[in-house]
Order: structure tokens, then sequence, then C-alpha cells
């Protein structure tokens, strides 16, 4: 079977069209072939042949009936000026030729197929076919059962790889990558060519591609919805697959309703600003929201919403409750606070449901005894919110649900929603969303980095809610960034994290990965001196000639965010430096905290402040298994930033280096 995108084809192609699509679909695995999608590409060629050699087809398919090719025959016979029968896709089949602007004009060849018409009757309807003429065939063809029978219509010289780029580049926009929509580093050889914009990769483009059908005569929702979930590491595309799948949609549907959801402020911003980027405008049914974001958006107008604490006053009130019930104990204030956030994080649970549920991942254990302890502490912590009037963040999806459980909100439903970096969604925000999919053929499209977030300590997508058996696509490559960059970032992870298993990361694949500069590291005495060095830094990469937007800096601590916001303006001018959660990407030098980082990328990338985060995990209060998954979560945090860097990574560090940093900046 040959390779063919999208692999089913959408209901609203012409029948024509659609059993031209499946005997092509039949042809054998040598064959790669796309089915023209952009609906904003009017009279388009409707497919792109090309064979493992390397040789192009462009195929046109006639809508034409049997009655109108006995018409045109007549009139070419009368020499008459009526349009005659193949005209209009030989036009379309010239008119992309010319766009190509190939340096040779039979460097592809062009195919028009009849498949309301018999060969012989297309035949006799031309009365010559001229040098520069498509090849015509009629409807015999789509009852060939020879998986090569395309061959003959293939050009015997093969295209380079560069040539077969520009055609694809022209056949399928949708999948075009502007240079400004990455931080992948061009190629000399491709600009050379004349490429500066780039294209999907088969699997990227597969997942843009798979499972398109929006239509209203789609299967009702039930348990088991329509779904794609796509696994893959940092840096192989997954944010670029939802937003072209996302654009793809929209004009195929225009009417339908589309959510895209995130977890953090930064990368929200930072989608809505590629989106309309890419399609240059933000269409009204098309709505860009962080989780929480999203509850506020919809909050009913009783329960007056409460703006949720502060994280520095939630953890004063963690700590207050914690020293009234495990000060003694080995349970730590930092093990309370994270075992009331995974409560919260699930859908309403008793405490016969809590001596019961299954907390794999949490990297502490409970005994019976102690989870009674946890929950008394966990209700004492709640009736203190009450009494004070004020919610934590956790407690938003929570009142949510019981807002929906309740019937205290009329939900608004959305034809597709589609969320990035899904693996730091909560099982209860799950819940949520599948509410509020359409009942009517609804979709939901997922993409995740398993080696961070829930799926990092350990859970599943079926612990979250969501069936993935036969739903899930991996990639592996990345793109974003140079091999010594993922090198190191894969080797930090490494010494760091020793007792993981192979399969519970997704391993990138290093194999053709452009070169470029080692990570560098920045040893400071001081954190005033970490601060004032950064600045300079930027200062100096920008008195060099680099855009100011190409910088992003990630910091451990919202501090540190504000200084160094605050140090950078004093040596660049105002509005030089901006925390993206506030703002759309624009030409200024993005810093946000670490956590802020994820799904964001960059040029060139500053860590900053990890003093912080490596002296917390030699803390004498840990106990053993508490400090292997805290260590465990912070590497997993640093492998996301380290691979948030497309060409340069800069690491700054205050005092003497952890091993594992000694280690990892050994050349």
């Amino acid at each position: 079977m040959a390779h063919i995108l999208p692999d089913t084809p959408p209901t609203s192609l012409p029948n024509a069209v659609l059993r031209v699509f499946r005997v092509l679909k039949a042809l054998s695995d040598t064959f790669y072939i796309w089915h023209h999608l952009a609906p904003w590409q009017v009279n388009a060629p409707d497919f792109l042949v090309i064979n493992q050699a390397g040789s192009a087809l462009i195929i046109k398919v006639s809508m034409a009936m049997a009655s109108q090719s006995t018409v045109a025959a007549q009139f070419r016979l009368l020499e008459s000026e009526r349009p005659s029968l193949g005209l209009e896709e030989a036009r379309i089949l010239s008119d992309f030729e010319k766009i190509l602007n190939l340096p040779e004009r039979k460097m592809i060849e062009n195919l028009v197929i009849f498949p309301n018409i018999p060969d012989a009757q297309v035949q006799s309807s031309r009365l010559e076919r001229g040098e520069n003429d498509p090849a015509w065939v009629g409807k015999e063809i789509l009852a060939q059962e020879n998986p090569e029978w395309i061959s003959p219509w293939l050009p015997p010289e093969p295209l380079d790889m560069f040539l077969i780029e520009k055609i694809r580049q022209q056949f399928t926009p949708e999948i075009v990558v502007s240079k400004d929509m990455t931080v992948r580093e061009p190629l000399e050889r491709r600009t050379k060519a004349g490429l500066t914009n780039y294209l999907l990769d088969f699997d990227q483009e597969w997942a843009v591609k798979a499972d398109l059908d929006l239509s209203d005569e789609g299967k009702t929702l039930s348990d088991d919805f329509r779904m794609n979930i796509i696994n893959g590491v940092a840096g192989s595309g997954k944010t670029l697959i939802l937003l072209y799948r996302l654009r793809l949609l929209y004009h195929l549907y225009p009417k339908k309703s589309f959510l895209v959801l995130t977890h953090n402020r930064p990368l929200s911003k930072d989608l809505e600003g590629r989106f309309f980027r890419l399609e240059g405008k933000l269409p009204a049914n098309i709505e860009f929201r962080t989780f929480n974001g999203w509850c506020y958006q919809h909050w009913p107008k009783n329960p007056v919403w409460v703006e949720p604490f502060k994280m520095r006053a939630r953890q004063r009130l963690v700590e207050e409750v914690w020293k009234k019930h495990f000060q003694d104990t080995s349970i730590s204030a930092r093990m309370f606070s994270s075992e009331i956030d995974w409560l919260k994080d699930q859908p309403l649970v008793d405490m016969e449901t809590y001596l019961s549920v299954d907390r794999r991942g949490r990297g502490f254990r409970l005994n019976a005894e102690q989870r009674k302890h946890f929950y008394h502490a966990f209700l004492a912590y709640q009736k203190l919110l009450v009494e004070r009037h004020r919610l934590d963040w956790s407690d938003v999806p929570q009142l949510y649900w019981q807002f929906i459980e309740n019937g205290q909100i009329e939900l608004q439903k959305y034809d597709a929603i589609l969320v990035d970096e899904a693996q730091f969604f909560a099982p209860l925000w799950i819940r949520i969303i599948q509410k509020i999919i359409n009942p009517q053929n609804g979709h939901l499209f997922i993409v995740a980095d398993p080696t961070q977030g829930f799926l990092g300590r350990g859970a599943s997508w079926k612990s979250l809610g969501l069936d993935a058996r036969g739903k899930t696509h991996l990639l592996r490559r990345s793109y974003r960034t140079t091999r010594e960059i993922m090198q190191f970032s894969t080797l930090l992870y490494r010494l760091r994290v020793t007792q993981e298993r192979d399969d519970d990361i997704l391993v990138p694949d290093l194999l053709n990965m452009p070169n470029g500069v080692f990570p560098e590291i920045i040893p400071l005495t001081s954190a005033q001196d970490e601060i004032t060095r950064i600045a300079n830094e930027v200062k100096e990469f920008v008195k060099k000639g680099f855009s100011k937007k190409h910088l992003l800096i990630l910091h451990n601590d919202a501090n540190g965010v504000r200084a160094l916001i605050k140090a950078i303006e004093e040596r660049l001018g105002r509005s030089a430096a901006i925390d993206p959660k506030d703002s759309y990407p624009g030409d200024y030098v993005r810093v946000t905290t670490i956590n802020a980082g994820a799904g964001l990328e960059s040029q060139i990338v500053f860590l900053v402040g990890l003093r912080e985060m490596f002296e917390e995990e030699q803390s004498l209060r840990l106990s053993d298994e508490e400090r292997e998954n805290l260590i465990r979560d912070n590497t997993r945090k640093l492998y996301m930033a380290t691979t948030r860097a497309g060409q340069r990574l800069v690491i700054s560090y205050v005092g003497e280096l952890p091993e594992a940093l000694k280690v990892a900046f050994k050349k």
C-alpha cells in the first residue's frame, strides 16, 4: 500500500476524486502520494505522486461526464471555438508548473484522469496531444490491480531532494513552516537551493492530517470518543503540529468552534501570536486559553469569582496546617502541599476513596493510617480557606466540576479542543474537557512530552481518564535544537536520574541533527552578580546584532525574573524585557520562570538561578524517598528548560558546580 497523506480522505471529497484516491492508495509502498488539501489554494491539482527514485507526477481529476466528451469531439472536428474536454484541467496544471518555475519543462509529468468516461471515448475526444499537454486516461484505470500501474506516466529522470521540496512547498502549503515560525538554524545547502522555509516531516504531517473529519454526520461521542494523542520529544514540533492542524481544520470547517488549551499564560500567548502570524487574523470561533483562564472566563455569576491565593500566601497557610498535624513526623510541608494539590486534581475524593485510591507516581508511600491523617489535615486546610474566604488555584477546577454536577452552568460546547503540553493536565481537567466537547462528532487533539508533568511521574493516559490504545503517535526526532544541546540535556538527565527504566522516557533520535555550539557555563560568586552578568550578556548579544526576541531567559524564581527584567531595562531601555505571560510575542527579551517556560522556544536561552534548586535537594529535612522524588522532578524540569534552546544554551551557577553539572560540561 502506498504512503498517502492524509491516509483517510475527507468526507467532503467529490465522488470522482474519492475513487482516484482509493486506487492511488492501493499502489505499492514504493510510492509517496499527497492529496491537495489547502482550501485557500483554489483550482489546484488533486494529487502529487513521487516514486522511491524521485520521479514526480501531478494529477488532476476531471469531473466531466461521458456526454461532454462526445460533444467535445464533435466541436473539435468542426473547429468550433467552444472549450474542449480537458481544457480547464490543462490550464490548472500549466498554471501550477509556471508557479514552480522549474529549470526544465519536463522534469515532472502531468496526468488528467477522467473517472466518468471510458478511455476510448477520452482519447477520441482529443485530435492530438501537444508537446506540453498533459496525458489523459479514462475510467478503466480505476479498476487496475497492478500495484505499479502508474509507472508509465512517471518521467524517466528523477528530481533531486531540493526540487522535490520546492514542488511540495507549492502543492502542500498547509505544512510549510516559514523561517519565523521555528528556531531551526537554516542549512547552507538549502539556502543555496533557494529554500528558506521548511516542511513538516512525514510523521509530523501525518499527525496534522490524521482523522480530519468534523462533519455533522459523524458518530455521537461516547466514553470512547474521537481522539488523537501525539507524544513527542522536546523540539519534535508538537506545538507546530497543533497550530497547523488548527489552521487546516478552521479552513475546512470555518463555522465550527475551536478551543486551544494549555497550562500556562506564556505558552497560551505564544500559541495565539504564532497562529496570528500563520493566518493573519484571530477568528472569533477560535479561543486560546489556559485551563484555569477558561474556567475564569466561564465562571457563573454566583458564587462570585474570588481571586485565588498567590503562591507565597498559599504556602504560608499550608505550613500553618502542617505544623499542627505533621511537624514531628516524617511528613514534610512539601509532601503535604503536594498531596493537597494531588487530591484536588482528582474528581471528588472522599475519605473512603482516598484510603484505596492508586497513588502511583506520587514519589512517597503512605500507609492506611497516614492516609487518614493526611485526609483530616486536608479538611482542616480547606476549612481555613473557607473561613478566610479564599481559594487556591487547585480549587478552581474542583469548584467548576461541582458547578457542572449541580447544573449551575450551561456549558459551552466546542467542536474541536486542542491541548498543548497535556502532560501537565490533571485528571479532573481532562474530565471537564470531556464535558465541553460537542456530543455530535466532536474531537480532542492532544500533544504532550511524556517525560514531563503527570506522565513523567509514572502516570498514564488511562489514569487521566483517556483510553489511548491505538490513538497515540510517537515523534522521536527533534528539530528545534542541535546535537550538542540535546546530548548535553540527555546526559544531564541520566546523570541525575539513574534508577529510571529506558521505557519510562521517550528517547530522542540524535541522527541527522545539526551540529552547533556546546552549552556554556558561567560560574559566579553571588546571586546579585548573576543578575548583573546575565543582563550584561544580553546587552552584548544585542550589540552584536541579535534580535531581542531571539533571547529567552528562564529563572528558577519569580523574584529573579523581576530583577532580571529591571536590570535589562536599565541597559537596553524601557520594555526591552517582558515576562511573556503579560504580552504577545514581540521584539523584546522574554524573561520568565522555568515552570512557565514549558512549550516556549528561542534561538538563545539563558538558564539562571539554579543554585536554590540544587540546594533544596540537599535539605536535611528530606527523607531519602522524598529527595529522590524531588531530584527526579527537578531533573525533568531542567531537561525541559535546556531543550528550549535552538542554537545556544547558556547556564549560570552561583557557587561550586554540582557534580552532575561538572560531568555534563566536560566535552
